[in-house]
């Protein structure tokens, strides 16, 4: 079945576009930024699959596939940042477990980086890869990935819980949703199919397209309470300075 990579050059295409919506528009800095930087990892993922899967650089097919894994492994770190950044509920604990993941990352990055054998082979198949670890390291790689993952949704819907006040519950839920929308199908599709099997970057990375869609319902929740908040401010202002 050969690969067809229109599916991913049509999905880095949009999460390009929103992720550069994200940063040109109003909202909070830290929150936009964590946002378009996990819009940008996808749409750096679906790039590095095409060009891997059609042949499009005379790059090595390791070298493209270890590359891969690398971009994909900061985005559940990232997640857990964005996570830390929305919560009024637990923010130093999140923000700690955050930045404690990065380190994991970073130190998975220089191993898959140094291990040439890290990916030994990619087999693409319609829309998607499949990839070859015969690594240790890829071990340590899967459960970190997995349960940095687990541990955002975890969070992100006790966050939910806790948020007191609507704007904040809001702005979690669409975090909670859009994770819940790309890890338990990509699970499933890997456990129930078996020409997925060792395709699960790649799944997911494709499935992550509806994390974008509630990504960016989630700025666009963030633009309507920084309106709302601009004009709930805006007649006291005219107030003080008609009774000034």
């Amino acid at each position: 079945m050969e690969y067809n990579p229109w599916l991913s050059i049509a999905t880095a295409t949009l999460e390009i576009g929103a992720g550069i919506w994200t940063l040109r528009g109003a909202g909070r800095k830290t929150i936009l930024h964590a946002t378009a930087a996990i819009l940008f990892l996808l749409a750096g993922y679906q790039i590095i699959e095409a060009v891997l899967c059609t042949g499009l650089l005379t790059v090595s097919e390791s070298l493209l596939g270890r590359l891969a894994f690398v971009v994909v492994a900061w985005l559940p770190p990232t997640g857990l940042l964005l996570l830390a950044r929305l919560s009024p509920w637990q923010k130093s604990f999140l923000r700690g477990y955050a930045y404690a993941m990065y380190l994991v990352c970073a130190a998975l990055v220089l191993g898959i980086v140094l291990d040439p054998n890290f990916v030994t082979a990619s087999v693409c198949l319609v829309v998607f890869a499949r990839y070859t670890n015969p690594t240790p390291l890829y071990q340590a790689y899967g459960l970190f990935y997995q349960s940095s993952l687990f541990g955002l949704l975890i969070f992100s819907a006790l966050a939910t819980i806790a948020a007191e006040d609507r704007s904040s519950r809001r702005l979690l839920g669409q975090l909670l949703l859009g994770s819940i929308s790309f890890i338990f199908p990509s699970m499933v599709v890997v456990s129930a199919f078996p020409i997925a099997e060792d395709a699960l970057p790649s799944i997911m990375c494709h499935f992550a397209l509806f994390l974008a869609f509630f990504l960016i319902k989630l700025v666009a929740v963030e633009r309507e309470s920084i309106q709302k908040e601009t004009s709930d401010t805006l007649p006291e202002a005219l107030s003080w300075r008609i009774t000034v």
